[in-house]
């Protein structure tokens, strides 16, 4: 059957050409180039290998090429030659780490019988065959360096040397490990100094704003200590009364009213107790008390100032502006005018006389022979030369006695019959 046109088998290329043989005249000519030039290296047919002899060692004849890289007979790198031998390499080998060699890589000798001989056809003309010389291949034997080298080299990694070698590791793994941990702690001790010194330069304005703080804390609470402590001790305690203050009571008879405080600590004196034993005293219009450490009582006294008299069933009372009596006497006290108010001392016109008589300075008040008030706005002065002063309402009474004075100094008694400072803006003479 006919194979359809483009499936045709395609025809097969015709064989090469045989390529002649390279003599070994030839081959040994170009072993002396071998130091010229270098040439590619070419992948030789490999031959069957003889068999090892372990008492010889085996040497192979070395590759060789023409310069220029050209093989002899005209052969171009690369091809494989008839009868051609791959040369190895005569480096030495490591030997086993028992000691001992290897038979299959110990070299052999080189055998002369083991050279071969081919014929060679020359062509061109119808020449003659010419007659073949034979080369031996050149011996190459291993050289005193290499082999001593090859068996030199267990020596220096002997079995006691290896074994040895994690001992000393170990030993001076430890002690670096250890000189590790030695830095590691010293450059931790380092940093944790260093924080510290930063946690103190940061904290240092808080730290000291505390400490100032707790000083003046501190300070405080002491002091209190102190004074508590001084103040409940028997130091403290009371010895001494002072009176001051007083014309009409005797200072003996306040400072007997007061002796059961005494040997009482003064911040332990009972203020009731001072008031009840000074209450019997009705010339006392106040007091004041005053602690002098270690063991003084100081008591200022304000008594009650008389403004007038009072004609009494038994007497005179001798009275001050809030109408307590001072003192009772069978005659009038010189120096002080009678109050005239009909409805008593608990009326309007006894408070308004009196309000009258306590802002009077004393040279105007020595002059007065009575006050009438029946009211609070007909308060009425009477002058020991019976001259008459119309005051009216106890209002702006200051003004008033300054107007008084003035008058007084300018007209005085004798004079005139009646002033009228009722109006101290214009005061009227009669």
């Amino acid at each position: 059957m006919r194979r359809p046109a483009g499936f045709d088998r395609p025809a097969q290329p015709p064989p090469e050409p045989a390529r002649p043989a390279i003599s070994a005249a030839k081959r040994a000519a170009t072993a002396a180039d071998k130091a010229g030039a270098k040439a590619p290296r070419t992948k030789p047919t490999p031959e069957p290998r003889p068999s090892p002899d372990a008492s010889a060692p085996t040497v192979r004849p070395p590759k060789t090429t023409q310069p220029g890289g050209t093989q002899p007979g005209g052969t171009q790198p690369g091809t494989t030659q008839p009868g051609a031998t791959k040369p190895d390499a005569t480096k030495p080998k490591r030997a086993r780490r028992g000691g001992g060699t290897d038979p299959a890589r110990t070299p052999r000798a080189f055998d002369p019988s083991d050279t071969t001989t081919e014929p060679i056809l020359l062509t061109g003309g119808g020449a003659s065959a010419s007659p073949i010389t034979v080369v031996p291949t050149p011996t190459l034997r291993p050289t005193a360096s290499a082999v001593p080298a090859a068996r030199a080299e267990p020596a220096t990694r002997a079995e006691p040397a290896t074994k040895a070698e994690p001992t000393t590791q170990r030993s001076g793994g430890t002690a670096g490990a250890r000189a590790a941990r030695s830095v590691l702690r010293a450059a931790q001790r380092t940093r944790k100094r260093f924080e510290r010194a930063e946690v103190r330069r940061f904290t240092g304005r808080a730290r000291r704003r505390r400490t100032a703080w707790i000083v003046g804390l501190s300070s405080i609470v002491l002091a209190f200590g102190l004074i508590i402590g001084a103040a409940y001790s028997p130091l403290m305690a009371l010895r001494t009364i002072e009176v001051v203050g007083t014309s009409r009571i005797p200072a003996t008879d306040v400072s007997a009213a007061l002796a059961d405080q005494l040997g009482t600590p003064l911040p332990l004196i009972d203020a009731d107790v001072v008031k009840g034993a000074l209450s019997q005293f009705t010339l006392i219009q106040s007091y004041v008390t005053e602690s002098r450490p270690p063991g003084t009582l100081v008591v200022r006294i304000i008594e009650r100032v008389p403004v007038g008299v009072l004609a009494g069933p038994t007497g005179f009372d001798l009275v001050d502006a809030a109408g307590v009596v001072i003192a009772t006497t069978p005659e009038r006290t010189v120096g002080y005018p009678l109050v005239d108010a009909p409805d008593g001392i608990d009326s309007a016109g006894f408070k308004a006389a009196a309000a009258v008589l306590a802002v009077l300075p004393d040279s105007i008040r020595v002059q007065l022979d009575s006050v009438t008030a029946v009211t609070t706005d007909d308060v009425t002065l009477s002058l020991l030369g019976g001259e008459r002063v119309v005051w009216g309402s106890p209002e702006k009474s200051e003004y008033k006695a300054v107007v008084l004075a003035a008058l007084l100094i300018g007209h005085p008694a004798g004079t005139v019959n009646e002033y009228d400072v009722s109006s101290p803006d214009s005061a009227v003479l009669r």
